[in-house]
């Protein structure tokens, strides 16, 4: 199972000195990578379901992940999560496949439909068709990022004659995981994913998700280009080397925990506590 870290643009890593320490300490202690969250902003006060007080730092996850990319050789960069339908999709690809490009094919995309609606209404854009933007956008970014002659016309996005150089080096293009736990963000993600990203689910709720995911698969028409679905976990709390056990055996291929803390030195003691456990899990 593979390990990442979550949390490298969010509180005690937005300060430049503390992303690269911890970064860099996680790639020598063998981590496959390391996650961003994203928020462009947060109602203040702070009101369920916002997830932080309002005056939490967040990087914005394509600057963070580029100045981590520069100061690391072979972590993974994964988004976790890019709100899709908040972003213009056209300047998103543009955004992320530089990333790949300057980061020689180390970005995984991804990507949820959000739910604060303050965020949404700060940003203009109508929470009701939020879905409905997100399967249109991720259309319109495969097809800058595979088409020869890039073109789409759907009701939120078109365009036609252009091109979007440089393409991402990974091909056909990084791996796009979807995140959320609704039946329509399931189904998205077995038909358009190349994995799904469950965030803050213990053991009993990451197994029924996992067991929806693979029903959904017997029933829904999966590319087979997609390939098999990654499955990905952030989970709640700390994290021992038997509880890793247990969540690969639930089919987990990536495990993300938690990296928030109060300070560098105990986020690099969580690093060097995580890549033990790893070990003692073999």
């Amino acid at each position: 199972m593979k390990l990442g870290l979550y949390g490298i643009n969010v509180g005690i890593c937005a300060d430049p000195e503390t992303t690269i320490a911890v970064a860099q300490a996680a790639e020598d202690a063998g981590f496959e990578s390391v996650w961003t969250a994203e928020h462009v902003v947060l109602p203040d006060p702070q009101v369920p379901p916002s997830p932080s007080a309002p005056d939490n730092p967040l990087l914005d996850p394509v600057v963070a992940l580029s100045f981590v990319a520069a100061q690391t050789e072979t972590l993974r960069l994964g988004t976790g999560i890019i709100i899709l339908p908040q972003r213009n999709p056209v300047i998103l690809a543009k955004e992320l496949a530089s990333l790949d490009v300057l980061s020689q094919g180390r970005l995984i995309f991804g990507l949820g439909v959000g739910y604060l609606r303050p965020e949404f209404d700060a940003l203009g854009i109508p929470f009701a068709d939020r879905g409905a933007r997100t399967t249109e956008y991720l259309e319109a970014i495969r097809a800058l990022w595979t088409q020869p002659k890039p073109e789409y016309k759907g009701r939120f996005v078109h365009f036609s004659g252009i091109q979007a150089q440089p393409r991402p080096i990974q091909k056909p293009h990084p791996p796009i995981l979807m995140g959320a736990s609704t039946p329509p963000a399931l189904r998205r993600t077995v038909e358009r994913g190349n994995g799904w990203y469950g965030f803050a689910l213990d053991l009993a709720a990451a197994a029924d998700r996992i067991a929806a995911l693979r029903e959904l698969e017997k029933s829904c028409d999966r590319p087979s280009e997609l390939g098999p679905l990654e499955i990905s976990v952030t989970p709640p709390g700390r994290i021992d080397a038997d509880a890793m056990r247990r969540y690969a055996d639930l089919g987990v291929d990536r495990l993300i925990p938690l990296g928030m803390r109060r300070s560098r030195d105990a986020l690099l003691e969580l690093v060097e506590d995580l890549s033990e456990a790893r070990e003692r899990s073999s």
